[in-house]
């Protein structure tokens, strides 16, 4: 999904914190990690992306749609059905088992196209690729956490989207799992072809991403007073 930011201003009321993108780019199928402390506004910029919050003034595009254009029904079922996302804390469903967290979004994605059949295989393929087979019938309890953000991955490429969002994916995995993990996304995307954007403060990961963004070249302000966000 090719990606295009305008003159992006975004203000949190009576915080003091303002973000400000001036101009971004990132082409389909590129992997881009964007680096910067804590507070700085890269989860906000995410949500900016993804329509969960709305810009101040500015245009973002995904693919050939802009966001300011949309409702926000639409930007939901845009959520659903593009937009691929791995949360740092997982965000597994903790009654259902590792094949059925797999299987979330399409049960919840409205007129997807897809079978339970294909969808079925889908997993099953995904579940091989990520070394899950042997879990599938294991729940979020009994895993390590290695193995619930392999599970989350999965979970975010289900229905092929055209963006994956990964915001600090790694933050609570030990150093080996840092680096199977992000290899792990960028493998998958790459197969994919999809657009992935990671967000991390740890620069020791950003080897191998076509693109490295520092999140101070977005001019984000942050005074005494701001927000973390």
């Amino acid at each position: 999904m090719d990606i295009l930011i305008e003159n992006l201003l975004f203000r949190w009321a009576y915080s003091g914190f303002e973000l400000s993108v001036p101009k971004l780019h990132l082409e389909s199928g590129v992997s881009a990690a964007i680096v910067g402390p804590s507070g700085s506004g890269k989860t906000t910029f995410l949500k900016l992306l993804t329509g969960i919050e709305q810009a101040d003034k500015g245009d973002v595009q995904l693919g050939e749609t802009l966001l300011a254009k949309l409702n926000g029904n639409q930007r939901r079922a845009l959520r659903q059905r593009s937009i691929g996302y791995v949360f740092q804390d997982f965000k597994l469903i903790e009654y259902l088992n590792v094949e059925e967290n797999i299987l979330t979004p399409w049960r919840l994605s409205e007129n997807s196209g897809h079978s339970r059949v294909n969808m079925k295989a889908r997993v099953s393929s995904l579940m091989d690729r990520l070394g899950l087979v042997s879990l599938k019938h294991r729940y979020p309890g009994k895993l390590s956490q290695g193995e619930r953000q392999r599970t989350a991955i999965a979970r975010a490429l289900l229905l092929k989207p055209g963006l994956v969002i990964a915001d600090e994916p790694t933050g609570n995995l030990d150093p080996d799992n840092k680096i199977l993990v992000r290899d792990l996304l960028l493998s998958e995307i790459t197969q994919q072809g999809a657009t992935l954007i990671m967000v991390t403060h740890d620069r020791s990961l950003i080897e191998g991403f076509d693109r490295v963004i520092d999140f101070a070249d977005f001019q984000s302000k942050t005074p005494v007073k701001a927000k973390a966000i």
